[in-house]
């Protein structure tokens, strides 16, 4: 008589429990939004001004807060932040390079590059780490070593691709001057100091940022619901079908190898699974909306991968699982 379940189908429905509990509440805000918006609680004045709230305000700060709470000097591993850094600059630029070689459209290009390659790596990384081995392991060092690096290198690309004929100096200053100043950049820089350095704000002012920073992604995802056009989503369903395969099977099947033949495993190999494979965030729709390129494309990309994460991040945690690597 066959066993109830064996010890690989319990771990598989823990993983895909998990997935479902972490996925799910995210696609159920983006459809909250979506269906306010539907019935006239939102509007386009109230989602355009929550747009420019969240990319100046509530995600400078959650990002601030998440790099100042981190301690870079604890558990510092030169080569897996290397690899963090190494990996997350041949995703985003590779996926680029691609996509404006094959796109036809190339006014798609820029958000499809940012949405293929930027993931929930500081929403989702800790929780699932968190989850499997009881602390967060190496995962904050991979939010600091990459994070920064998908903001920056997302300012670039949007900023080449926003339909700017300039020539490639004018094209290059005027990225180099839009990461400047970029907000949710300049709340990561702000944010080094007291990591590095071990400053501790006072309870009362982090209080404060915790509650406003609190407030991004609930209001980011809200938006993405409230702007999300079922016609011209549909429009362009190929590419956003690409761009989600793209960021949740082909990038995880590409990077974890290497990382097994580097010999990373356990917590690393999750966090590094987490900045290659975890869903679209919700950042991508909210930065290609103020910066100039497709917001429709980005949404839909976010909506996509964010309902399918919890299965293919359940399969590659299983699979991982299954060889002995987590």
């Amino acid at each position: 008589m066959r066993p109830l379940q064996t010890c690989s189908e319990v771990r598989a429905i823990d993983s895909f429990l998990f997935s479902l509990n972490v996925t799910m509440p995210v696609f159920l805000t983006i459809l909250l939004g979506w269906g306010l918006m539907k019935a006239g609680l939102f509007n386009k004045p109230f989602t355009d001004t929550a747009d420019k709230y969240v990319f100046k305000v509530a995600l400078p700060l959650l990002l601030f807060k998440d790099i100042a709470t981190t301690n870079l000097r604890q558990d510092f591993q030169l080569r897996f932040v290397l690899f963090c850094m190494v990996g997350t600059t041949v995703m985003f630029w590779g996926v680029y390079l691609l996509a404006k070689r094959f796109l036809k459209d190339k006014t798609l290009v820029g958000a499809f590059s940012q949405a293929a390659a930027r993931g929930s790596a500081a929403i989702l990384g800790i929780a699932f780490v968190e989850n499997i081995y009881g602390n967060a392991g190496l995962t904050p060092l991979m939010i600091v070593a990459a994070v920064p690096l998908f903001n920056i290198y997302s300012v670039l690309i949007l900023t080449l691709s926003a339909g700017d004929h300039a020539s490639g100096r004018g094209q290059l200053k005027k990225a180099c001057v839009n990461v400047a100043k970029n907000p949710i950049i300049l709340g990561i820089l702000a944010g080094l100091p007291f990591s590095l350095l071990g400053i501790e704000l006072p309870a009362i002012l982090m209080k404060t940022i915790t509650s406003v920073g609190g407030t991004a992604t609930p209001i980011a995802l809200l938006v993405v619901g409230a702007g999300f056009q079922t016609g011209a989503a549909l429009s362009k369903l190929k590419p956003a079908l690409w761009a989600a395969a793209v960021k949740l099977v082909i990038l995880p099947l590409l990077f974890l190898p290497a990382a097994v033949w580097m010999g990373f495993a356990g917590s690393e190999l999750i966090a590094i699974l987490i900045m290659v494979g975890s869903p679209t965030t919700v950042t991508c729709y909210i930065m290609a909306k103020n910066m100039g390129n497709d917001a429709v494309l980005s949404s839909s990309v976010v909506v996509l991968a964010t309902l399918c994460s919890s299965v293919t991040l359940t399969f590659w945690i299983f699979l991982l699982r299954y060889l002995a690597l987590i």
